[in-house]
């Protein structure tokens, strides 16, 4: 097919061949399939802010950094420059976090190149090559949906110590990959994480706690359609709990049961507090009224 003119200047550029057909066109962005030599991957064109149903709400941007001093002050003046450059931070997020996420093991698509607004990256597969469906397209027997299940909460956990936090996890953004099999296992299909331009930092957003909840929350509910007891599990609040004490590794054994502490209120230093304020109310009130 003839190339969409956000990729022309990538053939322009030998960073694509050819553009074999469109695959999605989603909320945020169209994915085109292509040729690079002898492979084939997929082009993301991030959709302008105006033409996108997913706004940049604060929660998700919350705290994400700019290197560049005028560009933050731009960004925060709310100018056409700054408009541009915090649209180019946008799409950048998920540019970086499928970097760092790769780097620490998570099974996200291997990025290889972004240009000019286009995020060049692995076609995720199934077993005879065709684009991977996604997990609601695809129903589960109760064995398979409890593997899916204990696999994901696993790359939860490793992206949380990797930092980052999906912030969008859900049933449609998770692919069914045939994957390669690990230390001489024979290939399987297994789910690979995509869509990540929401992904916050753990460490730096006041709305990670909440966001990881929902995202394993919404992992919980899928899967328990097919394997019921999952739906009985606490795998966020547990993650998140050790996350926070410092006690979260990729080999942490895990439980799905959560049992929040109970701190004991010491009645006495709270009423002590409220005298105490009573009392100087009143002092206050008897230098106005000498005053």
């Amino acid at each position: 097919m003839k190339a969409p003119p956000r990729l022309q200047s990538l053939v322009e550029e030998g960073l694509i061949d050819t553009v074999v057909r469109q695959l999605m066109s989603g909320k945020e962005a169209m994915v085109y399939v292509v040729r690079c030599g002898d492979e084939t991957r997929c082009a993301k064109i991030y959709k302008e802010a105006n033409h996108r149903s997913f706004r940049q709400a604060v929660d998700y941007t919350e705290n994400r950094k700019v290197k560049n001093s005028r560009s933050a002050r731009a960004m925060a003046k709310g100018s056409k420059f700054g408009r541009q450059e915090q649209e180019a931070a946008w799409q950048s997020a998920e540019v970086d976090a499928l970097y760092r996420l790769a780097a620490a093991g998570v099974r996200v698509p291997q990025p290889y190149n972004f240009h000019d607004g286009v995020l060049l990256m692995e076609l995720v597969t199934d077993a005879q090559g065709d684009a991977a469906p996604r997990l609601n397209d695809v129903s589960f027997t109760p064995e398979d949906a409890r593997a899916h299940h204990a696999t994901l909460v696993a790359e939860v956990v490793r992206m949380l110590c990797a930092g980052v936090v999906h912030g969008d996890l859900s049933e449609f953004n998770i692919l069914l990959a045939h994957l390669p099999g690990e230390d001489g296992q024979p290939a399987a299909d297994g789910p690979v994480i995509i869509d990540l331009p929401q992904a916050v930092d753990a460490a730096g957003n006041n709305h990670a706690q909440r966001m990881l909840l929902r995202d394993v929350a919404n992992l919980r509910d899928f899967f328990g359609q097919f394997a019921p007891e999952l739906r009985a599990t606490q795998y966020g609040p547990e993650i998140w709990s050790l996350y926070q004490s410092g006690l979260l590794t990729n080999e942490t054994p895990l439980t799905g049961r959560y049992a929040p502490e109970h701190v004991d209120v010491d009645m006495q230093a709270v009423l002590r507090e409220i005298d105490d304020a009573r009392d100087e109310d009143a002092a206050r009130r008897l230098r106005m009224a000498a005053g």
